[in-house]
């Protein structure tokens, strides 16, 4: 078992990384100081309840917990204030008091939308994440909880740190090829904005990770999580160090909306954005081929780099235009400077955006 702290004064709470873990999960709750005499309640999506659910609720209920459950759609249209509403009147039929916590079983979507269920419960119960995905060792790590708006992505949300988070690796054997990659995207992210020799260890190690080599997995998730847990330990609500998680996102967050949260997985659209990024660096002086060797590390995780020609330059700048980012028509960026180094960077022009957007529809397919 692998054991990192998101170090957080008061607010501190571990990550634990192992296969099987979730044998002991009634353990670990105690350990996250949630009493057997409070209602837990298990929020997963319609795709992973079928497979750890049932086996969850048996073992928490074996430790004494009572346990009750609500499954949402899988996918991004879930994370709703329609769906929100569902699970809190879930949480007050089951009688959840304060002493009570919401667990998150499943993917980020699962992750955020519970997450805020928690932070507005009653003004805020305990909170254990379960991830199920490759892609939500990164949501699931540092309290960023929220539902998504239909003109923006996260838009609604707070910052609320989880009292625990549970990674057990056997949950991840079922995932499907294409979400190992959406996942690997955010994994080879933090190597890209922090440890050059960790994002080149992804692309050595590229095969053994698209197959879920448990030995290979286990240290890339933890170095990823350790990574993340540094950032969020010296930024908790992003003032400024931890906006530089968000390499890539300014452009996939958009990339995401335009085509209706289902065109591409996260994972997919933030590579999508990391690409534009290093082209952005080359706009403004940073040397072209850090974006051929940015484009050469995602490709080995089979990524895509590429916007289909289709995607309209005004919707995805429309998009951009409700992000959290803009502001009086400038929009800010975190932008690389190096493999293994990034810059915050105020004030992009939006035409300087508009010249990446074309051009990541000019040089090729999006696969």
């Amino acid at each position: 078992m692998r054991r990192i702290n998101v170090a957080l004064g008061e607010r501190s709470y571990p990550i634990v990384i192992g296969s099987g873990i979730l044998e002991g999960i009634a353990g670990l709750c105690a350990e996250a100081g949630f009493p057997v005499r409070s209602p837990l309640l298990i929020v997963s999506d319609s795709a992973v309840a079928p497979l750890y659910l049932s086996e969850l609720e048996e073992r928490l209920k074996a430790g004494g917990y009572t346990v009750v459950s609500h499954i949402i759609p899988a996918g991004e249209a879930s994370k709703s204030l329609t769906v929100y509403e569902e699970v809190m009147t879930t949480a007050i039929s089951a009688g959840l008091d304060r002493s009570s916590a919401v667990l998150a079983l499943g993917g980020g979507v699962v992750g955020d939308l519970a997450g805020f269920v928690a932070a507005t419960y009653m003004r805020g119960i305990g909170f254990m994440q379960i991830p199920t995905t490759i892609l939500a060792h990164d949501s699931s790590v540092g309290g960023k909880v929220a539902v998504n708006h239909p003109l923006a992505k996260n838009m609604i949300g707070a910052f609320y740190q989880p009292k625990m988070v549970v990674y057990d690796l056997n949950t991840l054997l079922s995932l499907p090829p294409r979400q190992v990659r959406s996942g690997l995207a955010e994994v080879i992210k933090h190597g890209l904005i922090l440890d050059r020799d960790f994002a080149y260890w992804c692309r050595e190690h590229a095969a053994e990770l698209l197959a879920l080599d448990p030995e290979a997995l286990g240290y890339a998730l933890e170095r990823g999580c350790a990574i993340k847990a540094d950032v969020v330990g010296e930024d908790e609500r992003e003032h400024g160090l931890r906006a530089i998680l968000n390499l890539g996102h300014t452009i996939g967050h958009a990339v995401e909306a335009v085509g209706g949260y289902g065109t591409f997985l996260h994972g997919e659209a933030i590579s999508i954005g990391m690409a534009g990024s290093a082209l952005l660096a080359a706009k403004l002086g940073r040397s072209r081929s850090l974006y051929e060797e940015t484009v050469s590390l995602l490709s080995s995780l089979e990524l895509p780099t590429r916007l289909p020609a289709e995607y309209g330059e005004e919707e995805i700048i429309e998009a951009m235009m409700h992000d959290k980012k803009f502001k009086e028509g400038r929009i800010t960026f975190i932008v690389p400077d190096e493999i293994g180094a990034v810059s915050i960077v105020n004030g992009v022009e939006e035409s300087a955006v508009r010249e990446v957007i074309r051009q990541l529809k000019e040089e090729g397919s999006p696969w």
